[in-house]
């Protein structure tokens, strides 16, 4: 069952200050669309500066994929801003296009429509290009316009001071890491609750499938709708961001060390069916960077990562190995459709509230029979959370209880955390617990619950657009909260000076550059 955390919350609930200082960022990812619903295909708007150098407004693995990133803020309300003001600036300057409010894509009519990412001619940004070519040629390219938040958080070191005794992050980095590793696995264990509560996608565009409608037992609307009744996040579904072929790793998330061990030997470990598909075409075009099962660390797909802010030219693992655990990214949401900016102020509540709680609860170390348990939890819940009655595993198999009794459960715990978090008469936490354990007593509230019925009446693709166009009217017409269009013109120009500086500095040949990164 749910650990009992009793003891761990009345040693919080006597030390609420330790949790002042709480740190967010998020990043956004949503398709540029055309104004009749299908997948642009002009480049990287210029107006919004260089994907390769801009901090704020990039690309993701498509050049129509756009991803919009924030600063770290300790403020929900001016990180939200931040982020909206992004959207903002974005609205006004694309070229009568508009953005998909959508996790799963937009009709597609042909793989061919999916531009790669470009970033320049310079090494780095040709290497960026060729890392998602290889990500085409073994996943299709398909997969790859999925959009998703990404919510990155970390507690402050007041909080690891209290809990472990450390007197800096930079002394103290082994326990931290720990204690991330321990928020990992209770993750794992019990993270399906974010998408049976927040998951947006359970339905698909035809076009997705291209005829092949895989081994899940669709439903299909006469206007090109499949969809499964009681699923909740087909976006967290085989059909999106998993790999089987990552599915033998020997990656566990106990320790520092063997986590970096063994997603350094993914990277290093050749994958017989990417040997087969070769580095280079017949013509002598790279299709990959290498053929490891891993071309890069970022290729492993993962609910939720430890992370580390880079130094230079190092990898994410020799970070943390070098530093230890800085924050956690949790990447299980959905694109939320009912906010022109896919996120809202309730969810940062929940994820706080849950992210605090995972750390809390004792979190044995997990095996890979266990992690294995955990991930036919998560798909139970997201191909069927919604299923009247629907079962959850608790432990490895050893029992199975009702979702909604362990959901509730689990509540009574984050309402405690809630008190805590709640200073000067604000009771927002509280207000968010009772808006979603009512999703437990009624699975029709939740995020799909409420998605699937418009979905099936309009179609995904007359559904998306509509609101498309709705939010770009709102984001157009708002007025800035904290960035100006000055600013904003100058964070663009900067980016277009530091990519050509960037061209400019190259010395040595992008095969030899390939060698130095890659082997």
């Amino acid at each position: 069952m749910i650990p009992n955390v009793s003891k761990a919350l009345s040693w919080l609930e006597a030390r609420p200050n330790i949790l002042h200082g709480l740190c967010r960022g998020i990043e956004r990812e949503t398709l540029r669309i055309t104004p009749t619903g299908g997948l642009a295909k002009s480049p990287h708007p210029d107006s919004l500066g260089k994907a390769l150098t801009h901090p704020w407004i990039t690309t993701d693995f498509a050049e129509a994929l756009l991803e919009f990133i924030t600063p770290v803020d300790n403020n929900i309300g001016h990180v939200l801003a931040f982020l909206r003001d992004l959207h903002r600036y974005t609205a006004r300057h694309l070229d009568h296009e508009l953005m998909w409010p959508l996790s799963m894509p937009c009709f597609i009519e042909s793989q061919d429509n999916i531009k790669l990412a470009q970033y320049g001619v310079s090494n780095i940004g040709r290497f960026k290009t060729l890392y998602r070519e290889g990500l085409k040629n073994r996943y299709g390219a398909l997969m790859q316009t999925i959009a998703g938040i990404h919510y990155n958080f970390s507690l402050p070191i007041e909080f690891w001071q209290a809990l472990v005794g450390v007197k800096d992050a930079e002394s103290g980095k082994d326990e931290i890491s720990a204690g991330y590793f321990r928020l990992i696995r209770n993750y794992y264990r019990f993270g399906w609750v974010i998408p049976y509560l927040f998951g947006a996608s359970p339905a698909i565009c035809g076009s997705f499938l291209h005829g092949n409608a895989r081994h899940l037992p669709f439903e299909k609307t006469a206007k090109g709708t499949y969809y499964l009744p009681y699923a909740t996040s087909l976006r967290m579904s085989d059909l999106g961001y998993t790999n089987k072929s990552q599915s033998d790793l020997k990656i566990t998330f106990n320790d520092l060390t063997t986590y970096v061990t063994g997603l350094k030997q993914a990277i290093k470990q050749p994958s017989p069916e990417f040997t087969k598909l070769g580095i280079y075409n017949k013509d002598g075009k790279h299709l990959q960077l290498n053929t490891n099962i891993l071309q890069i660390e970022n290729e492993l797909y993962a609910p939720i990562r430890p992370k580390r802010v880079l130094i230079g030219d190092e990898s994410p693992s020799d970070a943390l190995l070098n530093r230890g655990i800085e924050y956690i990214e949790v990447r299980a949401l959905d694109i939320n459709p009912f906010t022109a900016i896919g996120i809202d102020e309730a969810q940062i509540h929940f994820l706080d509230l849950f992210l605090i709680w995972c750390v809390l609860a004792d979190a044995p170390v997990m095996d890979e029979r266990e992690l294995n348990c955990c991930r036919t939890n998560w798909n139970r819940v997201i191909l069927e959370g919604r299923k009247p009655g629907q079962i959850i595993g608790v432990g490895c198999g050893e029992s199975m209880r009702p979702l909604k009794e362990v959901g509730q459960i689990l509540f009574d715990d984050l309402i405690r955390v809630a008190d805590v978090l709640d200073v000067s008469g604000n009771t927002r936490y509280r207000e968010i617990c009772s808006q979603l354990i009512a999703m437990f007593e009624n699975p029709d509230l939740t995020y799909s619950g409420q998605i699937l019925s418009p979905m099936i009446e309009q179609s995904i693709s007359q559904y998306g657009l509509q609101l498309a166009k709705t939010y770009h009217q709102q984001l157009s017409n708002e007025p800035y909260e904290v960035i100006t269009e000055t600013e904003f013109a100058n964070v663009r120009h900067t980016s277009i000076s530091k990519q050509f500086a960037i061209e400019q500095a190259d010395k040595i040949s992008f095969e030899r550059y390939l060698k130095a990164h890659i082997g």
